[in-house]
């Protein structure tokens, strides 16, 4: 089964990401970015949900460790977050979506999962 990272520091919300990717992907939840990076050479997911503003190392620190190595850098990122982001700006970083968290429904987690699963099957 597929993988998804999820790191968010808000324990409610990881266990709401992790409810609704049930059923689409086995999930791993971090609640911050030194523990995902600790891991993800190890396990490399299909995906990454993330929240930028983090407590201790933000969201752009994990973005660029992880597209500073070969084997991670093409791991696509969804970031849900409350900041005013654009995913155009953010494309170096394999940014595929960004989630406003004001707006987020379940049906947005698991569209967005479906849709890279299918893309990433569909490449191979």
């Amino acid at each position: 089964m597929s993988l998804a990272y999820i790191i968010e520091d808000n324990e409610i919300m990881s266990d709401l990401f992790s409810r609704y990717l049930s059923g689409i992907c086995e999930t791993k939840v971090f609640h911050d970015a030194i523990s995902a990076i600790n891991n993800i050479s190890r396990d490399k997911p299909d995906m990454i949900f993330l929240d930028i503003l983090l407590t201790g190392p933000d969201g752009f620190t994990f973005l660029n460790e992880i597209v500073s190595y070969e084997d991670t850098a093409k791991i696509p990122v969804v970031i849900v977050s409350s900041l005013d982001l654009k995913t155009e700006n953010l494309k170096s970083y394999n940014v595929f979506k960004i989630l406003k968290k004001e707006e987020l429904i379940p049906e947005d987690i698991k569209k967005t999962a479906r849709m890279l699963l299918e893309k990433k099957y569909a490449n191979k």
